[in-house]
């Protein structure tokens, strides 16, 4: 019996900790507005999210230019707009974007207006002082706001979409982890030997870590199609972003990993010395 309880203990251990490793980071990465600036932060720094970002200002300064009786020299701006992307203050005002962009999907703020497509302001970015020196000459002034479409217009992408995970996103992981730190502890006090239970918590890690890696490969056609809803340079800046938050997703994955390895090498250990100890 005491059997029976130790092994339905450890499937709910593993079962937890496989739901809580990514349960617990999307919370920290995703749906915390802080978590997510510096994730963008991060991507910030990738050649390719501000080779694509240039792109997309040189597009917004141009169009602008032209809109007000100005026609730039698209190669002349796309150089300013590149050496700004690639200078340090770009990541905090990737960052600061993303923000707005975040508080639209989980907070059903509108900071840009009442419209209710998800849209980037760049003009903070524009108004740096890259840009306002080049721009400055001309007379052209950046406007308060200036919004750049993230996906298109969708019934399925609506201010607050995401209200729900950013109420309950923290309960839930919190939740999660405390439950699986009880249900490993209740198996280690049920276990008959304390060396043997470190080893299967250490297999429940090992499970997963491994299971959280077949997750992403398995949700990347799911988000395969939420890219498709973005178009030119913004896709990109939305490829980066994914790509840079996989990496973070696989991360946590891999500690979960080494920890696992490490609980079965310890428990491996103790049950040797423990063998040893009877012998003598």
């Amino acid at each position: 019996m005491r059997f029976l309880a130790t092994l339905l203990l450890w499937l709910l251990t593993t079962a937890a900790l496989a739901v809580t490793v990514p349960a617990v980071w999307a919370q920290l990465s995703i749906v915390d507005e802080d978590g997510y600036a510096a994730l963008a932060t991060s991507a910030a720094q990738d050649p390719r999210l501000q080779d694509a970002m240039a792109a997309e200002l040189t597009t917004q300064v141009v169009a602008l230019g032209d809109g007000r009786g100005y026609p730039l020299n698209p190669q002349l701006v796309s150089t300013v707009a590149s050496s700004y992307t690639q200078n340090s203050g770009f990541g905090g005002q990737f960052a600061r974007a993303n923000r707005i962009a975040h508080q639209w999907m989980f907070t059903g703020a509108k900071p840009s207006g009442n419209s209710d497509q998800w849209l980037v302001d760049v003009a903070p970015m524009l108004s740096d002082p890259s840009f306002t020196a080049t721009l400055g000459n001309l007379d052209l002034q950046v406007p308060p706001a200036l919004t750049v479409p993230i996906a298109v217009d969708t019934l399925e992408l609506q201010p607050g979409t995401l209200r729900g995970l950013a109420t309950w996103g923290p309960r839930a992981s919190g939740a999660a982890a405390v439950a699986t730190a009880v249900l490993a502890l209740l198996t280690l006090a049920a276990a008959r030997s304390r060396a043997k239970a470190l080893i299967a918590l250490g297999v429940s890690a090992l499970i997963a870590g491994a299971a959280g890696w077949s997750g992403i490969e398995i949700g990347r056609r799911y988000v395969n199609d939420a890219l498709n809803r973005t178009t030119g340079d913004i896709r990109t800046v939305a490829e980066v972003m994914v790509g840079h938050a996989e990496d973070s997703l696989h991360l946590w994955l891999n500690i979960t990993l080494l920890a696992g390895g490490a609980l079965v090498v310890i428990g491996v250990i103790a049950v040797g010395l423990g063998a040893l100890w009877r012998s003598e």
